[in-house]
């Protein structure tokens, strides 16, 4: 499986539009720290490629990859940035004469409709509280905190060859023991991490910051681990002194399990 990162901001992207901070200044210049809302693009062989959330900067990367199309995508949960992009994708499924195919657990494809009532007519929603399969891999979700926004959903990506199992947890934090679980025995984590350290009470947040997500990492030991999600509080001409097998997302950045 190839993984392409297309976005690895937060929610707001970077840079912020009301913000003059060094980081945002710096992604209107040179443009290291520009960062689009989070999403990933995933190709298997023998597969068409399958997108794992569509927020709203979906049409910038498409755009950017020359991809005129999508038949497919895996969403975590209803939150603006992660199906913002729905409203285009089925906009040019209408266009094109074709349905797509939304993957998403039951709650979220209700919240998905509530939102976007007509979308069915474009987009099939198939629920896969039960798990799914993409070519090789058998694709779990669970259901995990998301802090003062409620809840998210993670998935797992298990081989089924029995090798090279990784895990996408973009909105996550103080994740119970059960919850954790999925994480241990992986090749890879992608785990969201908003801020480099997070100056706000608890009862405010709703993403792990870098410093808890090197713990988490170091308690449940993948192989690689790349941290996503990233506010305008994070940047990249910084060195957070990373362990050599972690490393912070960049737009465009792919890698083959």
């Amino acid at each position: 499986m190839r993984i392409t990162f297309l976005g690895n901001g937060d929610s707001m992207g970077t840079p912020r539009v009301y913000c003059d901070c060094v980081v945002c200044e710096e992604a209107r210049t040179t443009g290291a720290n520009r960062r689009l809302r989070p999403s990933v693009l995933l190709e298997e062989e023998d597969q068409a490629p399958l997108l794992l959330d569509c927020g709203p900067d979906w049409r910038e990367q498409m755009e950017a990859r020359g991809m005129r199309s999508v038949s497919q995508a895996l969403i975590t949960h209803a939150h603006f940035d992660h199906i913002g992009g729905l409203t285009e994708w089925a906009d040019a499924c209408r266009w094109q004469e074709r349905s797509g195919k939304l993957y998403a657990p039951r709650e979220v494809i209700g919240e998905i409709e509530a939102r976007f009532p007509w979308i069915g007519k474009q987009l099939s929603m198939i629920a896969n509280d039960e798990g799914m399969t993409y070519g090789g891999w058998r694709i779990v979700p669970w259901r995990v905190n998301h802090g003062k926004n409620g809840y998210s959903y993670a998935y797992r990506f298990e081989n089924r060859q029995g090798r090279g199992d990784w895990a996408y947890c973009s909105d996550a934090i103080q994740l119970t023991g059960e919850q954790k679980a999925p994480l241990f025995g992986l090749s890879l984590l992608v785990l969201g991490t908003s801020f480099a350290v997070e100056p706000f009470a608890m009862e405010t947040r709703s993403v792990y910051d870098v410093s808890e997500g090197l713990e988490l990492a170091r308690e449940t030991k993948p192989e690689r681990t790349i941290f996503t999600h990233l506010s305008h509080d994070i940047d990249v001409r910084k060195d957070y002194g990373l362990p050599s097998n972690v490393a912070l997302a960049a737009s465009g950045l792919s890698l083959s399990l």
